[in-house]
């Protein structure tokens, strides 16, 4: 069953009746699978799933009505049109076929040519609402893939407050408020997602860093802020092979980047600078600045403002403060 031809299952009790069906149909492109009885017919239905099905009426034991109440109650097979073929051409068996979940009707002696298109209507219709299905299948594992991956992000965001004690909530915080920040800067929100993941990660290359440096209580030494500064590079070196992620990179990676060259890692400036990192810079030493940390008590609001305006042009890019200023005033 490995070609794309629609499928035909043939359901009548007499050779004759299915040696015509299948002169009709040879060369049609079709795969024709033949059945001589109604238990027959829902079993080989069951096992192939055919894209059509030509159901005769009229034959002993199990006739063609039963056959097809059966395969509408079978949820797999529901769905699967119904031509039903019959010699009494009478509307009460044409109705009762109708009735029993039949989509169409065929009356013997065929005409060729309208069996044939009947059922090319059929089988396109059927290839159409396959297709759809898929795409709809498709298109619902992407969303979960993505929201399985953003979760997988918050849980790493999480753990990493969980290590740094003294930045509990930090993470969430400063995400949304950089989100924010972003739009009102007329990001995009194609944008804003990869700022977002961005933000939820900023400080994901401190697990490269040792507990006795991140967690030391006095002042770091040359060599300890030599290894706290390479957590931006470490951030690249972990997140780069995630593909997905990649877009989301700027902001682990620059965010301790300063606008007039003297950050790190590489003293980038300006607008070098990538702008989510420098949206997310001010942000936050914000966070840093208005929360109690164990070295010293949160500073008043205007203090922290105060002194992000004195760092224009210097830590921060000046339109981004400028925005920001505009953003805590509302």
């Amino acid at each position: 069953m490995g070609n794309n031809n629609s499928i035909i299952l043939i359901v009548d009790d007499e050779a004759a009746g299915r040696h015509t069906l299948e002169s009709i149909l040879e060369g049609q492109d079709y795969e024709l699978v033949m059945a001589e009885n109604g238990p027959e017919a829902i079993e080989k239905a069951q096992k192939i799933l055919p894209d059509v099905i030509l159901l005769d009426v009229m034959m002993p034991g199990m006739d063609g009505f039963e056959v097809c109440r059966h395969l509408r109650n079978d949820p797999n097979l529901a769905e699967v049109p119904i031509i039903i073929l019959t010699a009494l051409d009478d509307r009460k068996s044409l109705l009762q076929g109708l009735e029993a979940g039949a989509d169409d009707y065929l009356t013997k002696p065929y005409d060729r040519y309208e069996l044939r298109a009947r059922l090319l209507g059929i089988t396109r219709l059927n290839r159409y609402r396959k297709l759809l299905d898929e795409r709809a299948n498709i298109e619902t594992a992407h969303e979960q893939l993505l929201s399985a991956y953003d979760a997988t992000i918050e849980g790493w965001s999480r753990a990493m407050d969980l290590r740094d004690k003294e930045t509990e909530g930090h993470t969430l915080r400063v995400t949304d408020l950089s989100v924010k920040l972003a739009r009102n800067m007329g990001i995009n929100e194609g944008e804003l997602l990869f700022i977002r993941r961005g933000a939820l990660l900023h400080d994901i290359g401190k697990l490269g860093v040792p507990d006795s440096i991140l967690h030391k209580p006095s002042t770091l030494n040359d060599e300890e802020w030599k290894t706290m500064r390479q957590h931006p590079q470490f951030a690249y070196d972990m997140l780069y092979p995630i593909e997905y992620l990649r877009p989301a990179l700027d902001i682990p990676y620059c965010h301790h980047e300063k606008f007039d060259g003297t950050g790190y890692p590489r003293q980038l400036k300006g607008e070098q600078i990538p702008l989510s990192a420098r949206i997310f810079a001010i942000v936050d030493v914000w966070d840093a600045l208005t929360s109690d940390r164990p070295y010293r008590p949160a500073w008043e609001k205007q203090k922290a403002m105060d002194f992000i305006n004195e760092q224009s042009g210097k830590h921060f890019d000046p339109k981004v403060v400028e925005a920001f200023n505009k953003m805590m005033k509302e």
